[in-house]
């Protein structure tokens, strides 16, 4: 390290190389929100009814559909959370990076053609088909636009850190600002472009993303002769925690409560996936279940090759960067990928720094508002299409009258996240995604297994799971360190943190399983045999699918 960084911390230089050279970032910034607006109003006026809004009118490719499926997926966890958990936390932090990886093929053996097959627009669909319409398509829609806004937390958070660290901007209220910008932008992109609008940025997303991770990747295993025991080495010496930073344990393993705190993780991260609403209905956009399964093959070869380079740049971070220096530009180390980008480009006030620094942010905000338009539009959706036109309609709002809900609902939902997203702005985004995966295992993935595979599931079951699974991830997120107790916490200065667990995995999930059996097994409802049975065919097949 130079005197310079000696005397000042990195988040200062790299706001000072940020101010040299604002005008360069600022319009990378725009140039990226203009395109995409652009693409978003193109494909509004290709948008003539409920299909063309909610799947694309089911037109994309599987590679099409792969790319925009990586693209919803690789969210600003991905990139900002994960690289800066390794940076601080070594072999602890790559542990996120093995999880989102290995949750895809969770998702493809169990779920993703047999949904296909079965359902039209929503999750609720498919619960409904052999079961009581009303309450389970009101519970799905709940639960969809509550495991929605636990992940939108996580993209507000990061963009808010992002670009004041780019704008020089350190108050609160510039950072609450910016997570305003991002939630009006997300309102826009949905209400216009719908899911084609949404799947052409998600798809352009993925492409620069990829292409910025792997420029990344490439300098930071240049600098270190692409000698990876080298580059290892070198974090280990420079975190401090000398050998300990590349073994188990640095994070969780100091105490029996930490390493509960890893399976609960770990169970979170890898049933999540099946679970998450926005990555759910992506498979609707396509016309076969055979390009559901290419698109999904796809997603796996691309984001495996994402996270791959994530562990390249998480200790790459860790090997570049003083971990104070990461800590004093965010606490929970978000910023650990933008600061390497500038220190691999030739430090504060170089030029190469300050581009790739700009590029690698804008990359990563053009990640933020991909994901957020796709996490806003599975909520809307579901509130428009399972709870206004099924539960309060009944069946009989037209088509037109659908997708103006769910236009006001996008807007609902925006705000909503805006001031959840403000609160939410100093804490890990990898660790609020994995709290958001938690919820959709505990609430939805038992009861979209029961549906397609237990004869014997019934609505009671369905409602118990779904209701039981929600309430019990939410309450004990509530009540744990996430929340309250610690200085990383949303609310730092109070204390009434009784479960001891960051994540509520452990308990949650299991709790949602034994309910949605439970619930069945106490219901005096005959199951409908004859519906399963066509259900079976339907989601196995394909025939009948729309």
């Amino acid at each position: 390290m130079s005197a310079a960084h000696a005397a000042y911390p990195t988040v200062q230089l790299a706001a000072e190389g940020a101010s040299e050279h604002r005008p360069l970032i600022i319009t990378l910034f725009a140039c990226f929100v203009v395109a995409t607006l652009f693409i978003t109003v193109w494909a509004g006026r290709q948008t003539k009814d409920a299909s063309d809004f909610y799947a694309g009118g089911r037109q994309f490719t599987g590679f099409q559909n792969g790319l925009a499926v990586s693209g919803d997926y690789m969210s600003a966890a991905s990139f900002l959370g994960i690289a800066g958990a390794i940076a601080l936390f070594g072999y602890d932090g790559f542990l996120y990076s093995i999880g989102f990886l290995v949750a895809w093929l969770v998702a493809l053996l169990l779920v993703a053609e047999p949904l296909r097959n079965s359902g039209r627009y929503t999750m609720g669909d498919v619960l409904a088909y052999r079961m009581r319409q009303r309450p389970v398509r009101t519970a799905a829609g709940a639960s969809t636009i509550v495991v929605s806004i636990f992940y939108l937390l996580a993209q507000m958070a990061g963009a808010g850190v992002l670009v004041s660290l780019l704008l020089g901007i350190t108050s609160d209220g510039g950072k609450i600002a910016i997570v305003a910008l991002v939630g009006l932008l997300m309102i826009v992109y949905v209400t216009i472009g719908g899911m084609k609008g949404t799947t052409w940025v998600q798809m352009v997303k993925a492409v620069l993303l990829i292409a910025g991770t792997v420029l990344i990747t490439f300098l930071i295993l240049l600098k270190f002769h692409f000698n990876i025991s080298d580059l290892l080495g070198s974090a280990a010496e420079n975190s401090g925690k000398g050998k300990a930073f590349l073994e188990p344990g640095l994070k969780y393993g100091a105490t029996s409560t930490s390493k509960l705190d890893f399976i609960s993780l770990g169970i979170a991260l890898v049933l999540g996936t099946a679970g998450l609403p926005h990555i759910l209905i992506r498979f609707y956009t396509v016309p076969t279940a055979k390009a559901a399964r290419k698109s999904v093959n796809w997603a796996i070869g691309i984001i495996g090759a994402f996270y791959l380079m994530t562990i390249v740049l998480g200790f790459g971070a860790a090997a570049i960067l003083k971990p104070d220096d990461i800590i004093a530009s965010n606490k929970a180390g978000n910023t650990a990928a933008p600061l390497a980008a500038l220190e691999i480009g030739g430090g504060s006030g170089s030029t190469g720094g300050a581009i790739l620094l700009a590029v690698i942010s804008a990359v990563a905000f053009a990640t933020i508002l991909a994901v957020v338009a796709g996490l806003t539009l599975a909520s809307s959706s579901s509130f428009a299409h399972d709870i206004y036109a099924n539960v309060i309609r009944k069946g009989r709002a037209t088509e037109k009258e659908e997708i103006r809900a769910a236009k006001w609902a996008t807007v609902a939902i925006g705000i909503v996240s805006i001031g959840l997203g403000a609160l939410a702005r100093d804490l890990n985004v990898a660790g609020l995604v994995a709290l958001a995966f938690a919820v959709a295992a505990s609430a939805n993935l038992p009861t979209i297994l029961y549906s397609l595979f237990w004869k014997r599931f019934t609505t009671q079951g369905a409602l118990w799971s779904i209701y039981g699974g929600l309430a019990s991830s939410v309450l004990l997120v509530l009540f744990s360190p996430v929340v309250s107790s610690k200085p990383t916490s949303m609310f730092p200065d109070v204390d009434f943190a009784w479960f001891p667990l960051e994540n509520p995995g452990l308990i949650s999930i299991p709790l949602g399983f034994l309910l949605g059996w439970l619930g069945s097994l106490l219901s005096k409802e005959e199951p409908d045999k004859g519906k399963y049975a066509e259900l079976e065919v339907k989601s196995l097949t394909g025939v009948g699918a729309h």
